[in-house]
């Protein structure tokens, strides 16, 4: 794949991330019905489940506290330091710029929105529901720590890291409505929010690149153009 179609991929990516995120909202907003029935019944069936079966609830809150973005966002700081001692500069700032500054950008997103919490919630969760900090901070902090590291794996190595990284990704957002406190349109807007930011940061950054190296590519070159 040339660059050029690499990024037009991810720009059209980003525009649908935006436009599955605004129609979350437009339906909260407006009182969609058939988006409130989906948020209804997934919060029931859960509900319905975690009564019958007491460890649903101890399940989940496990993978929601093990994967919550505080842990990322502390885990992709020790990654931009080992990305600092190993000169990948792009690397280092792109988990900064981006995993570091979730939380800003979760507490900017929930407050302009202002959505309550499912009556239902079976574990105690502050702030407001829209979109999900939890959707939004696992797409971002597993999401860039698998564009930095997947280009240092073998191939069948990266293949099984990247399943990895889908299924948290996947689980976590599960967990939320699980656990009550999401409506699942919370979730999806957050996997969408979160998508965007890190697309569109991923394209201005380029953390995938090392300039060191790219430069000591290019001296013999340079060099020889020179001798001419």
């Amino acid at each position: 794949m040339t660059s050029s179609t690499g990024r037009a991929a991810a720009m059209v990516s980003i525009a649908a991330a935006a436009a599955i995120y605004v129609l979350m909202l437009v339906g909260y907003r407006q009182g969609w019905g058939w988006l409130g029935a989906v948020d209804t019944a997934a919060l029931n069936s859960s509900y319905d489940m975690a009564v019958q079966h007491p460890s649903w609830v101890r399940i989940w809150d496990t993978i929601s506290t093990v994967f919550e973005p505080a842990v990322l966002r502390a885990l992709a700081m020790l990654a931009a330091i080992a990305a600092l001692l190993r000169r990948r500069l792009r690397a280092a700032l792109f988990l900064l710029v981006t995993v570091e500054t979730t939380g800003v950008l979760t507490m900017v997103a929930k407050g302009a929105v202002g959505r309550p919490r499912p009556a239902t919630a079976l574990v105690a969760a502050t702030s407001t529901s829209f979109p999900s900090g939890h959707a939004l901070g696992v797409m971002v902090g597993v999401g860039a720590l698998a564009m930095v590291a997947l280009p240092l794996l073998r191939p069948r190595v990266r293949q099984v890291a990247l399943a990895a990284a889908v299924s948290v990704v996947a689980a976590v957002g599960i967990s939320r409505v699980a656990l009550n406190v999401h409506h699942p349109s919370d979730v999806l807007a957050g996997w969408a929010l979160g998508w965007a930011y890190l697309t569109a940061w991923a394209l201005v950054i380029r953390p995938w690149e090392n300039p060191e190296s790219t430069g000591a590519a290019r001296l013999p070159q340079e060099a020889r153009h020179g001798q001419r």
